[in-house]
């Protein structure tokens, strides 16, 4: 198998944008979703607590 040993051709500002954008997505909805996360835990960490003391 021949593999061609070209390099990449460079990217343009509107591909470099785009990818700089799609990865603030990412870590953006990972950061909500953890957010999400945490505020159920919250929500129901008490709740639960408070019922077994019942």
């Amino acid at each position: 198998m021949a593999q061609d040993k070209t390099p990449p051709a460079p990217k343009t500002k509107a591909q470099a944008r785009e990818e700089r954008l799609k990865a603030a997505l990412k870590a953006n909805m990972g950061r909500r979703k953890a957010q999400a996360r945490g505020r159920a835990a919250e929500n129901n960490g008490p709740k639960a607590a408070n019922e077994e003391s019942s």
